[in-house]
Order: C-alpha cells, then sequence, then structure tokens
C-alpha cells in the first residue's frame, strides 16, 4: 500500500522534468528564430497535455465504457473536462516557469560593453 504513494511521486517528477524540459527546448528554438513573444506559447506547449488527456477520454469513453443515459454522459465528460482543465493549468505553469527561469539564466549571462 506504502509503495503506491512513492511510484506515484516518482511519476509525477518525471512529468514535471518532461514538461519542463520540452518546453526549455521550444523556447530555445522560438528564441533562436527571433521570436520574443515565448510566454504563452511556453505556458500552451506544456498544457498541451491536458488537451490530450481530455481527447483520450473520448477513447476511452467510446472503448470501454458501457454507459446509458444522457446524465452519466454528462457527468462522466464534465468531470473530464475538468480533470483536464486543471491538468493543463498544472503542466503550463511547469512549463511556464522552468522557460521563464531558462529565459532569465540566459538573458543574465550577457555582456553589455
Amino acid at each position: 500500500f506504502y509503495y503506491v504513494f512513492g511510484f506515484l511521486a516518482i511519476v509525477l517528477l518525471i512529468l514535471f522534468v518532461t514538461c519542463a524540459e520540452i518546453s526549455i527546448v521550444l523556447c530555445y528554438f522560438q528564441l533562436c528564430n527571433e521570436d520574443y513573444e515565448w510566454w504563452w506559447r511556453a505556458f500552451l506547449n506544456a498544457g498541451a497535455a491536458g488537451l490530450y488527456l481530455f481527447g483520450y477520454s473520448f477513447v476511452y469513453f467510446y472503448t470501454q465504457l458501457e454507459m446509458v443515459g444522457f446524465v452519466p454522459v454528462l457527468l462522466y465528460f464534465g468531470y473530464m473536462a475538468i480533470a483536464a482543465l486543471l491538468f493543463c493549468l498544472i503542466t503550463g505553469t511547469v512549463g511556464f516557469l522552468s522557460a521563464w527561469w531558462f529565459v532569465w539564466t540566459i538573458y543574465a549571462a550577457v555582456k553589455v560593453d
């Protein structure tokens, strides 16, 4: 029982590191192309995982669940929309903060003479 929480913490750490790395790399590519409006894109690069989660809920609904009636379907997709939105906000925040730290670090190292 106690191993589940440790495994869950490791998976959460891997998720955060992956979101941070993806956001930093894509922000670097964007800055190399001299596109300095990286704020929202850094958030949405990592936050797109929430969209994937909501899309997968449709696949799971049609392949695994056998719900009958309007109310259970509405509850399922309503709760999945809330969960996907929270997931998008969490991963997007991690992506934005990591890209912000990256931009802050690289521009702090620039010496102006």
